[in-house]
């Protein structure tokens, strides 16, 4: 499938971006790490700065999630802690800088020599790999293993789940099938990538597009050996180019991270590699998952979502615990999305009934009061270009529910007594379930009866990403939340109202959205000449899609971070809302 390229990308030109190196890390006078529980430690200091600075080696990072990782393939994982985890174990051509603050949104060389040199009017991007970069069975990384790994996105028959914007800029009418299918001897097929020798690796673009380097910064584009690819079964045992390698992993159960000995840290100035182990599990009990925190059994929760709503009344009261916490926006919007497939919502004023009977107050006490994020109003939240936080077409923000005005709604759909439908929510996300019988509650008051079906979380792309599923099992209102793939109008909207990315599979598009305008909009950002001429055509997508009432945003979304005071390192990077695993270390 040709999908339409990228817009572009809002940060920076590839030829503006940050060179400079990792710099969070630092030492006292004796040369040795900062002890835990540094006098720098403050409530929300994380989120401008590095609290408890070290170069300390050793121990064991514990990270617990009540959300299973939806695959460890780089090809096919998609959500954002994951991408996070991933910083352990893999590598690509660039990554984001290990900074905190605006400084982590930029992207730097990784296994690249330096950022690409582009030539041919911007639609050839050349990039030479650094020396001694290794997998972790010791053979050298070359070009030939990221044109492998890339072309494995292609395979969506057997890899989906993962974004697809590789193919959407590589592809180029081709239809590239994927290595799987590919009639190349050498599996090296696809045409828009060459490898001319083992250190350089060229990607030739239809046309220029400036979010390019983006998309070489996402695990997707990560190396992969084809010698050691095993397709769909990849995703239990991916070949590690990072400080630590995937040495257990069990399905809704979690995994084990060991050193990699082939790891040079010498060519990665990303990275850290300060614990001797990692260990992720996961849990089913966020209740119990936070009182461990507390107790400093583990380390941290790393899906980011912060915790539950005893822990931080808890915290808050608590002067000690507060200082080891911070409430910082996450960059994702929580909503609800009405699928267009599912009866009554392919009537716009049905869906504007559920809007208006919605009590955004109580919404947002549900996601755990104020410090869950701020109320929401639109589609397109603050910081990214185009974004205007004070567009509130449908009142949310006066924070009451407008019965009338849902009343006239479903008058003017043909049902003037209500209907019945479905909520689809994850049983893992305990403010999402509490925010859907939030929902539920409101819309009785104007005779809109919702059954709530909590489905396994770790089955999203199967489940709510399937739009013959949503169809099935009549999911006329969804419950989900949205970060940004990279900070541009094009990737945090596009995924979600552009028709050609509606998936049979992993699915974001749940509403269903195919409209020309939307669509072409999207392709006059991508034809804009700079960041700034492209930000009003984003502006103009995110007011046709909320006139056409097929979201009810929930908040600009904040988390209750809480972490153990014996972490070192500790930081959020924007360009992943969370604290950033690249350089965490502990205190034995």
């Amino acid at each position: 499938m040709i999908r339409r390229k990228q817009a572009v990308a809002i940060a920076a030109t590839v030829a503006a971006l940050s060179l400079t190196a990792t710099a969070c890390g630092g030492k006292d006078d004796s040369g040795n790490g900062k002890a835990g529980g540094s006098s720098n430690a403050a409530f929300n200091a994380a989120t401008t700065g590095v609290v408890n600075p070290s170069d300390k080696k050793g121990g064991e990072l514990k990270l617990w999630s009540p959300q299973d990782v939806d695959y460890l393939d780089p090809a096919r994982a998609y959500y954002g802690f994951v991408w996070n985890l991933q910083r352990l174990y893999i590598r690509q051509l660039l990554a984001y800088d290990s900074k905190p603050g605006k400084d982590g949104t930029k992207l730097v060389p990784d296994l690249a020599e330096a950022l690409p040199v582009l030539s041919n009017g911007g639609k050839t991007y050349t990039l030479k790999l650094k020396d001694g970069v290794k997998f972790e069975d010791g053979t050298p990384i070359t070009s030939k293993d990221i044109k492998y790994g890339i072309e494995r996105v292609f395979a969506q028959d057997v890899l989906s789940g993962g974004p697809t914007y590789l193919i959407d800029v590589l592809d180029q009418g081709q239809k590239y099938p994927g290595p799987y299918k590919d009639k190349d001897p050498n599996k090296m097929g696809l045409k828009s990538v060459q490898t001319p020798d083992d250190k350089t690796i060229v990607f030739n673009l239809a046309k220029p597009n400036s979010d390019f380097s983006y998309l070489l910064a996402m695990p997707s584009s990560s190396p992969v050996p084809a010698a050691k690819d095993t397709g769909a079964k990849y995703t239990n045992a991916p070949i590690s180019t990072g400080p630590y390698k995937v040495t257990s992993f069990t399905a809704s159960k979690g995994a084990t991270f060991e050193r990699n000995p082939n790891w040079d840290p010498k060519t990665d100035t990303i990275r850290k590699g300060l614990p001797d182990k990692v260990s992720f599990t996961v849990t089913t009990n966020a209740e119990d998952m936070d009182a461990r925190l507390l107790n400093g059994d583990i380390d941290l929760a790393v899906d980011g979502t912060g915790v539950q709503q005893a822990a931080k009344i808890k915290i808050l009261q608590d002067p000690k615990l507060k200082k080891n916490a911070d409430n910082p926006f996450t960059g994702y919007i929580r909503y609800f999305v009405f699928p267009q497939t599912v009866k009554p919502f392919d009537n716009i004023e049905c869906r504007k009934a559920v809007i208006y009977a919605a009590n955004p107050k109580s919404l947002q006490t549900a996601r755990g009061g104020p410090t869950s994020g701020d109320l929401g109003a639109n589609m397109l939240p603050p910081g990214i270009p185009g974004s205007d936080k004070a567009y509130d077409p449908y009142g949310l923000t006066a924070g009451a529910p407008q019965t009338d005005k849902a009343k006239a709604a479903l008058a003017a759909c043909g049902q003037p007594n209500g209907f019945k439908t479905t909520i689809a929510v994850r049983n893992n996300r305990a403010a999402e379930v509490k925010t859907a019988e939030s929902l539920q509650e409101s819309l009785k008051a104007v005779g809109i009866e919702a059954s709530i079906d909590q489905y396994d979380g770790k089955l999203s792309s199967s489940t709510i990403g399937s739009p013959e599923n949503v169809k099935k099992k009549n999911y006329g209102i969804i419950v989900m939340g949205w970060g940004a793939d990279y900070n541009s109008g094009s990737g945090f909207l596009q995924p979600l109202v552009d028709g050609s990315f509606i998936l049979p599979n992993g699915n974001n598009n749940y509403s269903m959205l195919n409209d020309p305008e939307v669509n072409g909009l999207f392709d006059k950002a991508a034809d804009a000449a700079t960041p700034e001429e492209a930000a009003p055509f984003y502006t103009d997508i995110n007011k046709k899609v909320m006139e056409k009432a097929l979201y009810l945003p929930i908040n600009f979304d904040k988390a209750f971070v809480y972490h153990n005071p014996r972490l070192t390192n500790v930081y959020f990077n924007e360009s992943m809302g969370k604290i950033d695993l690249a350089t965490v270390g502990v205190v034995k």
